[in-house]
């Protein structure tokens, strides 16, 4: 029964030799491998965690600027409208007054034409009125005194 004793003992020591010898030299390498195994994993994913997080501030900030530059091309758009339009009146109003412009010298015109018809009928009445007298008078009335009688009858005309 003691080489059974024996045997046991001897398997005790070289197990308590091996637990020892594991726990001294095996096993901290090994804690140590998943201790730093653990803290990638852990470190991947508070990484992966902020990535996600920026990437939302990231979609966040792009659609407010997209936002921001749709209002911003409204403005400009609606500017550019107002802008045109302003235009299309101050070329209505540049228009207009034109056309009265053309009008006030065409008027004047017509009124100078009027003036100078009125001025030639009534020069060609004077000399009709003098060769109908002449013809009455059966005379000629020299060209001093028909320019004078031409004189008083455009201005009584």
């Amino acid at each position: 029964m003691m080489d059974i004793n024996a045997t046991l003992l001897g398997q005790f020591i070289t197990f308590a030799f091996l637990v020892w010898f594991t726990m001294r030299y095996v096993w901290p390498p090994i804690m140590k491998a998943m201790q730093d195994r653990e803290k990638q994993i852990a470190d991947g994913l508070a990484a992966a965690e902020r990535a996600h997080h920026e990437l939302e501030l990231a979609q966040h900030k792009a659609a407010e600027k997209l936002r921001d530059a749709k209002i911003h091309a409204a403005e400009i758009l609606e500017q550019a409208n107002k802008r045109a339009n302003q235009l299309i009146e101050e070329s209505k109003g540049r228009a207009r007054e034109e056309g009265e412009r053309l009008l006030e010298i065409a008027r004047n015109d017509i009124e100078q034409g009027i003036q100078a018809a009125k001025q030639q009928l009534r020069a060609e009445i004077a000399t009709l009125a003098i060769a109908g007298a002449e013809k009455i008078l059966a005379r000629s009335v020299d060209a001093a005194a028909q320019h004078d009688l031409v004189k008083k009858l455009i201005a009584e005309i």
